[in-house]
């Protein structure tokens, strides 16, 4: 396997080489672009905001009557993915991208 540099590139496809005793297996590697990185922690904040709504609306349709749909959990949740996306948006290098993962 290469040498990748975390979380900045990645292992793609490989071939063999046979010109070599014994043969060897040669794995090709590719930059990880900023978008991408974007697009998955975009895609992360999504996943967790719709688990919360989730959880919420399924209150509603659960058999214990006590139990009610909060909007104030639904718009603290929003609060906190708008936000999350505002930084993600802004994000321009790797390092900015770093930043957003260590939170």
């Amino acid at each position: 396997m290469p040498d990748l540099v975390p979380n900045r590139e990645m292992v793609t496809t490989h071939h063999f080489d046979i010109d070599v005793e014994p043969a060897q297996i040669v794995w090709g590697k590719r930059a990880i672009e900023v978008d991408e990185r974007k697009d998955n922690l975009r895609t992360a904040a999504k996943e967790k905001f719709t688990h919360i709504v989730n959880i919420e609306v399924l209150k509603e349709t659960d058999q214990y009557p006590e139990t009610q749909y909060d909007p104030s959990v639904v718009d603290a949740a929003r609060a906190v993915f708008e936000a999350r996306m505002d930084a993600i948006n802004a994000a321009v290098t790797h390092e900015d991208i770093d930043d957003l993962t260590e939170v």
